[in-house]
């Protein structure tokens, strides 16, 4: 057996595992790497109750979100209020609780002293809202204050992690011991500018409705119709299940929002392909978690970040998606051409085309894109508001789950879609609260005119320096956070920085830069959760497939840069600048970015063709840096010495092969 046979042999303990073990292991996975997954067994009349809950809450959330016009101190306050009861009855003070309907005293004494402050506060609003600054004045009301953050703090702990939690506590020490106490109450608790601050706000009136869109849309079978529509296009070619998880992994996760989440589910299918096809353990981990992480950045839902992005910057959200495209593109063009050349380099062919789905099998399923095409009309047209037009879109997922015979849409898998609306925004929710509390502390104290002098000084106002920082903060801010909490965080504290005028970052580019390091940092060393649930599926060295997926996904580690340089690659152009010469911009950066991305995937994978000597990498990394960057000079230069390496290393692969004849 020759070497590229021993590659593309059929791993046996892969090719032998059931469903059962696969969505066993799934389940293992999850519980590892996502608290979400470490959730209280319920069974009988208790999950039956939960489940009446979650999907009242959820149909409370959207009438809110649609008709309310209650004032923000009693809506916010009963939201928060649910999503404490909702939280400490879906999550056990530690991992690991298997007892079923167990629910301890001391949770019933938290959950209740937790939530009644946010509701006594509700329906109060008024009188409290009267005594202004002197509701701290009221020792009961200071003790109220008290116990609602501590229990949303202790929520924190249990569904989001501890990481954030860090934050917040070093912040609130610092705050306490700089500030009076009685402010430092009223502002984190009683004031718009803490707890129940933007992006709370934001998620109570944007996210949990997208939340339960993306609950509805999971259960028409639009992911499976997205793993099978992408094994359609590129399962033949070479690598084909390495391009499948990145097609799949694109698709699928700009609806879940989840890193973790996406590289279990998804990864679940593709990376046993790639195993079988050849690729490496820790390879074909690093593929899933690197692609299944760049679908928080792929447009149009993004996550739930896009919609704190828009509030922050004060543009529309469809603008925000907009502006995410090409970057997007950009960063999975990266990753589909890295995993061509591997497949190239070891030899790998495709899945048959007997085994794959067949287009014309998969076109009469192209209805299931319908809620998505009709959500992307409404927003980007601006006819309704964004809470509005993802309920219209809920509604037709609603009408096609009903069409599609192969996952209709039940009464009980409508229901379940609520029960799954409600238990996913508790997460989100509770995180962007942390959020709160973090800009609060960072308001009271002054301490973001602080940060912006120290940068600004360790600097020099060279901006790239501050961006180095930035990079760094975010980074280590974001291993283990939540993108929303990591973003708002970072919104507050490094945005501003970058805006400075003797740093001169766009405000636009500024919170692009800080939303994409966030992200990444669920693939970065050493916290990298999404790599480490690829390499528990894959059975992979999770340090090598966090490294592998870090080399993949290079280019959110570069494209931030280029456009904090240069906002044309964000669509951003100067005024008066004329129709022809903006479509002009935009053709020549997308055409020299995808080239430079190509030069740069090339050159860190070292084939192209033939193995590559250490020149031709350098040569290739070099040119597609400077492709990456927008102007006439750079871009000569880059094609110079992308293109001269290409028609040598091409001519060379042929001379040996001819000489090999």
């Amino acid at each position: 057996m020759d070497q590229k046979d021993k590659e593309t042999v059929i791993e046996p303990e892969v090719a032998a595992q059931s469903q059962e073990d696969i969505e066993a292991a799934v389940d293992e996975v999850m519980k590892k790497y996502d608290r979400e997954s470490n959730v209280r067994i319920w069974e009988g009349t208790p999950q039956k109750i939960i489940s009446i809950l979650c999907g009242l809450f959820s149909l409370y959330s959207i009438y809110v979100t649609l008709f309310s016009n209650k004032m923000p101190e009693y809506r916010l306050n009963m939201f928060v209020g649910m999503i404490l009861l909702l939280g400490y009855l879906t999550y056990p003070i530690k991992k690991g609780i298997t007892r079923v309907n167990y629910l301890p005293w001391y949770d019933i004494l938290l959950m209740v002293v937790g939530a009644v402050p946010f509701f006594y506060f509700a329906f109060n609003a008024k009188s409290i809202i009267e005594m202004a600054t002197n509701v701290t004045e009221n020792q009961v009301m200071v003790i109220l204050a008290i116990l609602g953050i501590l229990a949303m703090t202790e929520l924190c702990r249990r569904c989001v992690g501890i990481p954030i939690l860090c934050v917040v506590g070093v912040l609130m020490v610092y705050t306490f011991a700089n500030v009076r106490f009685g402010k430092v109450i009223y502002d984190l608790f009683y004031s718009a500018t803490g707890l129940r601050g933007t992006p709370i706000d934001v998620c109570a009136k944007y996210i949990v409705v997208f939340i339960i869109f993306g609950a509805f849309l999971e259960r028409t079978g639009i992911s499976d119709f997205f793993i099978n529509l992408a094994n359609s296009l590129a399962g033949a070619s070479a690598g084909g299940p390495a391009k499948v998880a990145v097609i799949s992994s694109a698709l699928c996760g700009m609806v879940s929002g989840s890193s973790v989440g996406n590289t279990v589910t998804t990864g679940s299918i593709t990376i046993p392909m790639m195993k079988r096809t050849g690729y490496k353990p820790e390879f074909a981990g690093a593929v899933e978690a690197a692609a299944s992480t760049g679908g928080q950045i792929m447009p149009p839902i993004m996550g739930a970040a896009a919609f704190l992005m828009a509030e922050y910057m004060k543009i529309p959200y469809s603008q925000v998606a907009l502006k995410a495209i090409l970057p997007a593109v950009l960063y999975f063009t990266g990753i589909y051409i890295a995993v061509h050349l591997e497949a190239k380099k070891l030899g790998l062919k495709g899945i048959p085309k007997e085994e794959l789905p067949k287009m014309r099998q998969l076109l009469p399923k192209v209805y299931l894109l319908l809620p998505l095409i009709i959500l992307v009309i409404l927003v980007s047209t601006n006819k309704y508001t964004m809470q509005k037009s993802a309920t219209i879109a809920i509604g037709a997922t609603i009408v096609v789950g009903l069409v599609n015979k192969d996952s209709r849409l039940t009464p009980k898998k409508f229901w379940e879609a609520l029960e799954a609306g409600g238990k996913g925004t508790i997460t989100v929710a509770v995180a962007c609260a942390m959020a709160g509390l973090v800009a609060g502390c960072i308001t009271t104290t002054g301490l973001a005119s602080k940060l912006i002098t120290i940068i600004v000084n360790v600097s020099g106002g060279y901006a790239i320096i501050a961006l180095l920082l930035t990079m760094l903060c975010c980074i280590v801010l974001g291993m283990g956070v939540p993108t929303t909490a990591n973003y708002c965080i970072m919104a507050s504290t490094c945005a501003p920085i970058l805006t400075n005028p003797k740093i001169g970052i766009p405000v636009v580019c500024a919170h692009f830069f800080v939303f994409y390091f966030g992200i990444v940092a669920d693939i970065t060393p050493p916290v990298a959760l999404a790599a480490y649930a690829g390499s528990a599926i894959a059975k992979a060295p999770p340090m090598k497939t966090a490294f592998n997926a870090t080399r993949l996904a290079i280019a959110a580690f570069v494209v931030p840069y280029v456009f904090a340089f240069a906002p044309q690659m964000l669509f951003e152009f100067k005024a008066g600048l004329g129709t022809g010469m903006i479509v002009y911009q935009v053709i020549s950066i997308v055409i020299t970015s995808l080239i430079g991305i190509f030069g740069i995937a090339a050159g860190l994978n070292g084939f192209l063709f033939k193995k590559m000597n250490p020149l031709f990498r350098i040569a290739l990394i070099v040119g597609g840096l400077t492709l990456l960057i927008p102007g006439p000079v750079t871009d000569i230069i880059g094609i110079v010495l992308v293109g001269g390496s290409y028609i040598a290393l091409k001519n060379s692969a042929k001379k040996e092969a001819a000489i090999a004849q």
